[in-house]
C-alpha cells in the first residue's frame, strides 16, 4: 500500500498539471462552421474529376451508338454537357459509378451452364447419374 501512495504522488501530480495545462484557455480560437453541399461541390478538382469521368464515358463507342440510335445528335450531348452545374456533374458522375459495369449478361449464363454441365458430368462420373452415354459408367 506504500507503494501505492509514492507512485501516486510521482505519476498522478504531474499528469493533474499536465491536464491543466491542456485543457487551459489559450489565445488562439478555432472557429467551425458548416459546410454546404453546394460548397463542397464547387470544388474546381471535384467539378474536373466529374466532367473528365462523363467525358470519358460519352466517348466510348457504345454510348454514342446508343445515343445515336435514341436520335440525339452528339455535337448537341457535348454542347450539354459544357452547360451543366457542378451539382449536376456531379450527380451524373455518381449514377456513371453506380451503373453495372458488363455487357447484357450472356456471360453469366454460360458461366451458369457451364456449372451445370460440371456438376452433372461428376456425379455421372461418380456413378450417381446416367446423362451422358460417353461417360463409361463402373459397375
Amino acid at each position: 500500500m506504500r507503494f501505492f501512495r509514492e507512485s501516486c504522488r510521482f505519476l498522478c501530480l504531474p499528469l493533474a498539471a499536465l491536464m491543466l495545462v491542456v485543457s487551459a484557455p489559450w489565445s488562439t480560437t478555432v472557429q467551425a462552421a458548416l459546410v454546404t453541399t453546394d460548397q463542397v461541390m464547387t470544388d474546381p478538382a471535384a467539378v474536373a474529376g466529374n466532367r473528365e469521368k462523363v467525358v470519358h464515358f460519352l466517348q466510348q463507342d457504345a454510348v454514342r451508338e446508343h445515343l445515336v440510335a435514341m436520335g440525339v445528335d452528339p455535337s448537341q450531348v457535348e454542347a450539354r454537357l459544357a452547360a451543366l452545374s457542378p451539382a449536376e456533374l456531379a450527380q451524373l458522375s455518381a449514377r456513371i459509378d453506380q451503373m453495372p459495369a458488363g455487357g447484357d449478361g450472356i456471360g453469366a449464363v454460360v458461366v451458369a451452364i457451364l456449372i451445370v454441365f460440371l456438376v452433372l458430368l461428376i456425379t455421372d462420373l461418380a456413378g450417381l447419374t446416367d446423362v451422358f452415354p460417353f461417360v463409361k459408367k463402373h459397375r
